[in-house]
């Protein structure tokens, strides 16, 4: 036995899917069922999307904007119970990547991971980059390049800032889950504690009703279809936070009872992100002092804060929105690092002996870890002089996450169609007769927001001088040729090396009987 290998013990069992895939145990089971959970909502991190993106939202859509919160959830909701289907059935790391090509094929498969992939590392540094909207309002002191006014002082600090929790980042999940799972784990305690009292004290200092939320600041002008365009612009602040709730399943060959806690982790995580999220949205519009002015459309939810609760208490609050980001950011390394230990144990990444090796020290795949932490500080420089490219990338990054999404969710409902779909038996969790209803409302979600986020729009992907069409199309652009050049790549290349690594692969796993949503063959 390797020294990584897991010998049989009480939870041997929890390997039992991973003998499908063709695999053996190596990484350590020691997470819990709170652990799961707070990696799914830790990535979606309530106080972390709110606070970056409120001010996009409520410029775009003014105060009516809020309706997109439901409207983003309900649709993600769908995703979301298809995913803890198929992490009932197959929880194992890289979520994304092992169900499509379990349900679909390995090509869609590489082509989901490899979409995944990339998107995870743009968020990194999308997330990382939050530091810069938060860290100069709690001190001036924050603030290491010049003083803020020049033309790229903003910039460039949210760049060091960026760079240093990218490194804390890095470190944490290189020394092994076990710590990665505490600051985690201890950073959404505290994120659910602000979150809450955050909600009460807006509304005990209300100014205005719920009705706010009707209010559309006249946004609808400068578009031929009124506010219905206005509304789809603004409806992506809230379609920018709501996903990452497979985190809790791509963790699932660390997880105890992987299977039972990893559907559980993902419905919870995803209601409690809309339940408060909502709510924190919705008492700011009511109690901030003032809706006129730029504030809103400028500075956002911390402006509100500051204004709501006065400088100490509203600092305080800063503080736990600084804690939100941080594990934020460091379950979305986590979870990249997850999906590239998959795809390399399949032999699907350059160097994948190297990529998928299990420290026996720290018991995770550290090589990942640095090389996606690298990789995301690379794409930092981009945002030093050239911000607007940056909200381009990190656009694009989210429109390839919803497009990875469809590669699962539209093979499964291939699956369900043709009656090959086998959800987990005993009382694990399924959808039953509602599977084939919710999992059409998944894809045509999934295929309706993607057309929506990668709508070539100036108020999106360009939105203030100068103006270059590159930026405009930037997004139809680099995502087909991401799509386009991942599926030649596979297709020519990568198909003919794909399959588990000798030192991966269960040695003596069992003859595979004929299971309808067995993975082909690689050509």
């Amino acid at each position: 036995m390797t020294p990584t290998e897991q010998s049989p013990g009480p939870h041997h069992h929890d390997d039992a899917e991973l003998a499908e895939f063709g695999y053996r145990p190596e990484l350590k089971r020691t997470l819990g069922n709170f652990h799961t959970f707070a990696a799914g909502i830790s990535y979606i991190s309530i106080l972390t999307g709110t606070f970056q993106l409120f001010y996009f939202g409520y410029g775009s859509g003014g105060p009516a904007y809020w309706w997109s919160w439901p409207m983003v959830f309900a649709g993600q909701f769908m995703v979301a119970l298809c995913f803890a289907e198929l992490a009932a059935r197959y929880p194992v790391a890289g979520s994304v990547y092992n169900w499509s090509k379990k349900i679909g094929n390995p090509h869609l498969g590489w082509l989901a991971g490899w979409m995944m992939l990339i998107a995870s590392i743009v968020s990194i540094s999308a997330v990382a980059l939050a530091y810069q909207l938060t860290l100069p309002q709690i001190s001036s002191a924050f603030q290491f390049v010049g003083d803020g006014t020049g033309k790229y002082d903003v910039a460039t600090n949210a760049v060091v800032l960026a760079a240093v929790l990218i490194l804390f980042t890095t470190l944490v999940n290189a020394f092994g889950v076990k710590l990665m799972a505490t600051i985690n784990t201890a950073g959404v305690f505290i994120e659910l504690i602000a979150t809450v009292v955050l909600i009460i004290l807006f509304a005990v200092h209300i100014t205005r009703g719920p009705q706010v939320v009707m209010e559309t600041n006249h946004t609808g002008a400068g578009y031929s279809t009124g506010y219905l365009g206005a509304f789809l612009v603004a409806s992506l602040a809230s379609a920018y936070v709501m996903y990452g709730f497979d985190t809790a399943a791509s963790l699932g060959e660390e997880s105890l009872d992987p299977s039972r806690n990893a559907p559980r982790a993902i419905v919870r995580a995803i209601v409690a992100s809309f339940l408060l999220g909502g709510l924190v949205l919705l008492l700011a519009l009511m109690s901030v002092s003032s809706l006129k002015g730029d504030k809103l459309s400028t500075d956002g939810l911390q402006y509100v804060v500051l204004d709501v609760l006065g400088p100490t208490a509203g600092k305080a609050m800063l503080w736990c929105v600084l804690i939100a980001v941080t594990v934020c950011a460091l379950a979305v390394h986590t979870a990249a690092i997850r999906l590239a230990f998959a795809m390399a144990r399949d032999n699907n990444l350059p160097a994948s002996s190297l990529m998928a090796r299990v420290s026996p020290r720290f018991q995770t795949p550290v090589l990942p870890a640095v090389i996606i932490g690298v990789l995301a500080l690379a794409i930092l420089v981009v945002n030093i002089r050239q911000p607007q490219i940056f909200t381009v990338v990190t656009s694009i990054g989210i429109v390839m996450i919803y497009l990875a999404y469809l590669g699962v969710t539209a093979p499964m409902l291939v699956a369900r169609l043709r009656g090959k779909w086998q959800p987990a038996g005993g009382d694990r969790f399924s959808l039953g007769r509602w599977g084939l209803p919710v999992n059409i409302v998944a894809v045509v979600w999934g295929a309706a927001m993607t057309v929506n986020l990668i709508w070539p729009r100036a108020a999106v992907y360009n939105a203030s001088a100068p103006y270059h069409w590159y930026l405009r199309w930037g997004a139809v652009l680099f995502v087909a040729v991401i799509s386009g050049g991942g599926f030649a790549y596979y297709w020519f290349v990568q198909r003919r090396r794909t399959g588990v690594l000798a030192e991966h692969r269960l040695e003596a796993a069992p003859a595979a009987p004929s299971a309808p949503l067995a993975a082909p063959a690689a050509d």
